[in-house]
């Protein structure tokens, strides 16, 4: 073997990033799960070995992080970075991507989703199963998509933000765009037709801030990798 790849979590989502990371794997490249701890000797046929052990190989590394929480996700990188290791964006064959589009590095597309025309997208950007960004859209450092976002155009997603599963952004104007404030969280199935501000947990149709005092909160909201977690 000539260089190593590590996928860091063997989570859900890690076993979805998994088979396309594979298929993009060259025949000398290892391919494998990383986690803090080790787990398992193999998941679904692919070795799973331990951060210190993925960090200290003398082969060339890369990684990618399949992970949804952006704060134990931007660690992770750093962490990673620094002991020399390289990101690798993993992009699904059925993803489709049109004009004028700038997506940074460490990306997840996964099976299904598409970036249409005249968007830019910054660093470990995640896009599960059958989400989308249409045009003129800005999306922000390590954004979550769960399975089904639907972003419309003219949307400045800041950094760190999280979009549940199902979550519909309405379309902004090029004078007025949609704008979701840093470290929000889009609920599950919400609907959101006004500016976001920072920090807030949106939830419903149409989508309202959260009440202060609800049993859910954003440890409840994402869930950290088993693995990973803080």
């Amino acid at each position: 073997m000539n260089s190593i790849v590590g996928i860091a979590g063997a989570g859900g989502f890690g076993r979805t990033v998994m088979p396309l990371a594979r298929a993009s794997c060259l025949a000398n490249e290892k391919l494998c799960y990383v986690e803090k701890d080790k787990i398992s000797n193999t998941i679904n046929g692919i070795e799973c070995i331990t951060e210190e052990e993925f960090l200290t190989s003398p082969l060339p590394k890369y990684f990618n992080v399949a992970i949804s929480d952006s704060a134990l996700r931007t660690k992770i990188v750093e962490k990673y970075v620094s002991f020399g290791a390289t990101p690798r964006s993993i992009t699904c064959e059925s993803v489709k991507i049109f004009d004028d589009v700038q997506i940074g590095e460490g990306a997840i597309l996964c099976s299904h989703t598409m970036v249409t025309s005249n968007i830019r997208i910054g660093k470990f950007f995640h896009a599960n199963i059958y989400s989308y960004v249409e045009h003129d859209c800005i999306i922000g450092d390590f954004v979550t998509f769960a399975p089904g976002v639907k972003c419309n155009g003219n949307v400045v997603i800041d950094d760190h933000c999280y979009v549940g599963a199902g979550a519909i952004l309405r379309d902004g104007r090029p004078e007025k765009p949609l704008r979701i404030g840093k470290n929000a969280i889009i609920g599950m199935g919400a609907v959101v037709v006004d500016d976001v501000p920072e920090g807030a947990i949106m939830v419903g149709n149409p989508a309202r801030p959260l009440e202060r005092g609800h049993l859910y909160g954003r440890r409840n909201v994402i869930s950290a990798d088993r693995g990973f977690g803080l």
